[in-house]
């Protein structure tokens, strides 16, 4: 028999999502029957699988050590170079700033050194997460950005930082804004409201009815407005898949440099004079407005992440002087 105890930093989550994570080979299927045959306890009981744990609750495994061995596959954490900028961090959150280029998840299992890669190993650095001794807990990524768009992501260090985070996101409690140059002159303030659907094959969005598309609203207003060209500063409402660059296409205002959506006579103009070769588009800004659980003490807190100097330099270049 092997038991467990749950630590602060497992809490909060159902007996089966435990499971799941703890003996991550093993099928629901198997876990479900293990617990109708009280092979799995709850602190000495009859477990369902849908309690919530609580610090200090014991799980009694009767189970051989191979079997757990068999079903459990252990984490591995190879060294990554820090490339992302730190805009936060307390016990429960780490609010970083991602440079374009990088990638926030793997994406095929060849990849390597993406963001979640540099933020783990930056808290193993810290001594703050150790793979072999969290099977049930992994820190965790609760937005992420295109891979070449830059700026700032969450990322919860412990499971209630995951958890509240990841409320506030769904429930709308944090205000995400993003700064773009695009095409054209644009004067006044606006929104754009629409559907959008995902085209797997293309990986990318388009304009669609109700019935086939997802409701995709952008709040924009212009920060400065010169030589055809427009900086605005964009407050995500809802937030899909490539849901500014496919509305400002749609509005007749390439992001430049978008090379899925863009102009290329524009990109091409960009890559020369400024060496830009990804969208201009950074998620400069986040602010607080309704943090869930235990972040409420970040109620009203506004979070900054300055522009990448070689978006800084196409502003220079086009507006003069600073952004």
């Amino acid at each position: 028999m092997k038991e467990i105890r749950i630590t602060e930093q497992e809490e909060n989550q159902r007996l089966d999502k435990f499971l799941l994570k703890y003996m991550n080979k093993a099928s629901k299927g198997f876990l479900y029957k293990m617990l109708r045959k009280k092979r799995i306890k709850l602190n000495g009981g009859r477990a369902e699988g849908s309690e919530l744990l609580r610090a200090g609750d014991a799980l009694q495994l009767y189970l051989a050590e191979e079997t757990i061995d068999s079903f459990t596959e252990k984490k591995t954490l190879a060294p990554a170079e820090r490339h992302f900028g730190i805009v936060y961090e307390d016990d429960d959150i780490l609010v970083v700033s991602k440079p374009a280029g990088l990638l926030s998840h793997p994406e095929k299992s060849a990849d390597r050194d993406t963001l979640i890669d540099q933020i783990l190993y930056y808290l193993h650095e810290k001594g703050q997460y150790t793979p072999k001794g969290q099977n049930a807990f992994t820190p965790a990524l609760c937005n992420r950005l295109d891979r070449n768009t830059s700026g700032i992501v969450v990322a919860g260090k412990t499971l209630r930082g995951v958890q509240a985070a990841n409320e506030t996101i769904r429930g709308h409690g944090l205000e995400k804004y993003y700064l773009t140059l695009v095409a054209g002159e644009i004067h006044e303030a606006g929104e754009i409201t629409g559907f959008l659907q995902k085209d797997g094959e293309r990986n990318q969005v388009r304009p669609a009815s109700p019935e086939t598309g997802k409701r995709a609203v952008t709040k924009y207003r212009p920060v400065r407005c010169e030589n055809g060209y427009t900086l605005l500063e964009i407050l995500l409402v809802t937030g899909k898949t490539h849901q500014i660059r496919a509305h400002m296409q749609a509005v007749g205002h390439p992001v430049v440099g978008d090379r899925k959506y863009g102009d290329e006579r524009e990109n091409r103009r960009f890559r020369e004079d400024f060496a830009l070769s990804n969208q201009f588009l950074h998620a400069g800004r986040i602010i607080w407005r309704r943090p869930e659980g235990t972040l409420g003490y970040l109620a009203g807190k506004e979070m900054t992440a300055p522009l990448p100097k070689t978006l800084q330099a196409v502003c220079g270049g086009i507006f003069g002087g600073e952004t």
